[in-house]
């Protein structure tokens, strides 16, 4: 079986560069104090997701997404209302090898020929402390599923590089990839699939 099956669960990643993981230090009090009212978009070279399936019970096989574009818009002082739209272009895939890539394209399982794009767009956000619950809806391959991306606040405030009012977020998410029409090789490659997200914004001008 080649390894190219398992890139079934690539797709999933792209979804939601706009949350926070488990990992991600504690956003002080200050930090999200600093958070200025705006839209922001998405920083493309600071945005990625990880996903990870199980292959034949013998190993986990990771891969990337990137090159995303979108926008977040916030309020600090109404974190409930915020919103983010993200579309993930799927030839940004990375993976282990150009075979397995060129796999991931085929109809098998993106047919990135006919859906070149995954969207996820943000329906509520539940916010507890520094964590959020974001709800959203990931259309992939032509199916629109239900997403929550468990978030935290990562830090805030200007980028000392490019000036730019800066917010970062981390996130996990899981789901099944059957649900988008990417069952290829279920059970052998997992179907549920594993995500992990950074994602970075920069405040838009004006």
């Amino acid at each position: 079986m080649r390894t190219s099956t398992l890139a079934a669960a690539a797709i999933a990643l792209g979804l939601v560069a706009t949350s926070a993981a488990a990992q991600a230090p504690a956003a002080a009090p200050a930090a999200v104090r600093s958070i200025q009212a705006g839209t922001y978009k998405v920083d493309p070279n600071h945005t990625q997701v990880l996903w990870s399936v199980d292959h034949l019970g013998l190993s986990r096989l990771y891969g990337m997404v990137g090159q995303m574009s979108g926008e977040l818009r916030l309020d600090p002082a109404r974190p409930e209302a915020a919103s983010v739209q993200i579309d993930i272009p799927l030839s940004g895939l990375t993976v282990t090898s150009s075979q397995f890539a060129g796999h991931l394209a085929t109809a098998d399982l993106f047919d990135t020929a006919k859906f070149p794009t995954a969207r996820f767009v943000s329906r509520s956000v539940t916010v507890t402390g520094d964590k959020a619950a974001i709800k959203g809806d990931l259309t992939l391959r032509g199916v629109t599923r239900p997403v929550v991306l468990d978030a935290r606040l990562y830090g805030a405030g200007p980028n000392p590089m490019s000036k730019a009012e800066t917010v970062g977020f981390s996130a996990t998410a899981k789901l099944k990839r059957s649900e988008f029409g990417l069952g290829y090789a279920v059970p052998a490659v997992s179907d549920e699939v594993s995500l992990e997200i950074t994602a970075a914004f920069e405040k838009a001008p004006g």
